[in-house]
């Protein structure tokens, strides 16, 4: 059964306009994450003493090694995040981070009990997890066009127009 010409219009029209609007969502994912993780990686770089202490507590290995990693990891990468540069590796790194933060302390028992219907609670309602699949998110599909990855990828003759490309 042919589809009438109105579906058809409307939905061309539809997906054009959904594609010249698709770099709000990264954008504004890479913005709301780079600012979260700057200023939590600015707090802790401040109050280092009290994160070494934090991370005693947890039981986390090395914490006066991990405190000031995790601190300026999370500042650089929260930076890095918010211009889009280096974005899928700061994004990897980022997202490791939230992976142990995940399965330390009450939040992992927390996140598996959250699936549970009968909790109060959803995963959503976990941090490092909203955290970690945002983070997943921006490794696997990238910073966007509005990022300076984008901007530098054609000059280093990386990314998807350099697969398209010949050799010269």
């Amino acid at each position: 059964m042919p589809v009438p010409p109105v579906v058809r219009r409307t939905t061309v029209l539809a997906l054009k306009i959904a594609a010249a609007l698709g770099f709000i969502p990264p954008l504004l994912t890479r913005i709301t994450l780079g600012y979260a993780f700057l200023l939590t990686g600015w707090g802790k770089l401040h109050n280092l003493d009290t994160f070494v202490g934090f991370l005693t507590d947890l039981g986390v290995p090395f914490p006066a090694l991990n405190a000031p990693f995790v601190a300026g990891l999370e500042f650089v990468g929260g930076i890095l995040l918010i211009v889009g540069l280096l974005t899928r590796l700061a994004s990897l790194a980022l997202a490791g981070s939230m992976l142990v933060a995940l399965v330390t302390g009450n939040d992992l028992a927390r996140f598996l009990s959250s699936w549970n219907p009968a909790t109060e609670w959803g995963p959503m309602d976990i941090a490092p997890w909203v955290f970690l699949i945002s983070l997943a998110w921006l490794v696997c599909y990238g910073p966007g066009a509005l990022s300076l990855d984008a901007l530098l990828t054609k000059p280093l003759g990386i990314g998807s127009d350099a697969r398209t490309d010949a050799p010269r």
